[in-house]
């Protein structure tokens, strides 16, 4: 079999993509109950979430199979979604926005890599990159990008906070020095960190923005207005190369990719003919029941009353808990971001090696996400490199007695590694 360019590179196995059929594997027989599973993605089974969809999926079965089942749809979106939208977004933020302003798609992702295949990649400017302005972020943008070394990372700013906690930052000199950029993209809060930007950083990227007549990608899967996962204070706002992207995944619905962008016409009406040529239109059974939840306030209730009270509750207890269990004499931090669907973690010593933690503690049947995934190409980066190899992330989703014993294993094995290191390091 002969692959393109763009085809080599995008049936490559990532690392992340290796370690989680590593994860499938393992558990896929019946000893997966003995497996402590501190890597999952997926959201918690929040009963107030699954309720609600269950509910709305089959109403939505029940009156509008027959119109958005059976039959093709508009590959902007159905109307009854696209009008919820902008009816929501008016009333919540008091946006000035119409059906021309929106788009969905199967899933945030599929949108995001629709604007990177759009916006970046060969073209009368020249080759134009993605460029993610701070990493670590999402693992799954490294993938957007259809050819070699059409993605950069900007390295943060690391801020040290006490004696167990540290904060990444923006540096936006470092992102200003990108002369090729194609398009911007980040999520907040973002995946892995929880951290989110603030009102300062994001009238930093949109300026940048503006200046270089891109657009800038906002991935708001775990903010407002909903799940709102982390605590945060900069609600969404309207820019011209703003992009804004949400999603019903971590409200409690991954499974039946649904999201939606909203963003000025030139950028919206690109990205709707983008899904025409690609999958036609998202999924509209439960484009019918988001609607259904965004316009009777379920979602708004659902959120505020039962997922921002879970995922809060949730790292309050993991943040504890690696305070009681982590060695106090070992240099070992957690990101202070905004709240989240994980944790964090970097352990500041040479002997420390991500995927050394991540091999050990298999053998105790614990997974947990080596932070090297999360950066770009960090290995080739001498801005990263030893700061990369050092950070791994746990998952908030699992069960406070799997999160219990996977951070006991976690420290018993730091203590190990510590121990069988070479007595000249620290």
């Amino acid at each position: 079999m002969q692959l393109s360019l763009s085809g080599a590179k995008m049936a490559g196995v990532s690392g992340l993509r290796s370690i989680m059929e590593d994860v499938a594997a393992s558990t896929a027989d019946a000893s997966a109950g003995d497996w402590l599973n501190l890597s999952v993605g997926n959201p918690a089974s929040v009963p107030e979430a699954s309720d609600m969809w269950r509910t709305a999926l089959a109403d939505s079965l029940a009156e509008d199979f027959g119109r958005v089942s059976c039959r093709y749809g508009p590959s902007r979106g159905s109307r009854f979604l696209i009008e919820a939208v902008v009816e929501y977004f008016r009333r919540a933020y008091g946006w000035r926005i119409g059906p021309e302003n929106v788009v969905v798609g199967p899933g945030s992702q599929m949108l995001c890599f629709a604007a990177a295949a759009l916006f970046t990649g060969p073209g009368a400017r020249g080759e134009r990159k993605i460029v993610l302005p701070m990493v670590p972020d999402y693992t799954g943008y490294q993938g957007m990008c259809m050819h070699a070394g059409g993605i950069v990372g900007v390295p943060p700013r690391i801020e040290r906070q006490g004696d167990h906690r540290f904060r990444y930052a923006l540096d936006v000199e470092g992102l200003r020095r990108q002369s090729d950029i194609g398009m911007m993209l980040v999520s907040s809060p973002g995946n892995p960190t929880g951290r989110a930007l603030d009102r300062a950083d994001l009238d930093a990227l949109t300026t940048l923005a503006a200046e270089r007549d891109v657009p800038l990608l906002l991935d708001q899967a775990y903010g407002s207005p909903f799940p709102r996962i982390a605590e945060v204070r900069t609600e969404p706002v309207q820019h011209d190369h703003l992009i804004n992207c949400f999603s019903a995944s971590k409200a409690g619905l991954p499974g039946e990719r649904v999201g939606f962008a909203i963003g000025s016409p030139e950028y919206v009406d690109a990205l709707a003919s983008f899904m025409s040529n690609s999958v036609l239109h998202a999924p509209q059974l439960p484009q019918a029941a988001l609607a259904r939840i965004m316009r009777d306030g379920r979602l708004d209730d659902v959120t505020r009353e039962a997922i921002v009270p879970y995922y809060r509750e949730k790292k309050r207890f993991a943040a504890d808990l690696l305070a009681e269990t982590m060695p106090a004499d070992m240099d070992w931090r957690m990101h202070s971001g905004a709240g989240g669907m994980f944790c964090w973690l970097w352990v500041d010593h040479p002997w420390f090696d991500d995927v050394e933690l991540y091999r050990r503690l298999k053998e105790r049947r614990v997974f947990v996400v080596p932070g090297r995934h999360f950066f770009v190409d960090p290995l080739s980066s001498p801005a990263v490199a030893g700061h990369a190899t050092r950070c791994f992330r746990i998952s908030l989703s699992a069960e406070e007695k799997v999160l219990t014993e996977g951070i006991r294993h976690v420290a018993d094995v730091l203590r190990e590694m510590r121990a069988e290191a070479p007595v000249t390091t620290r």
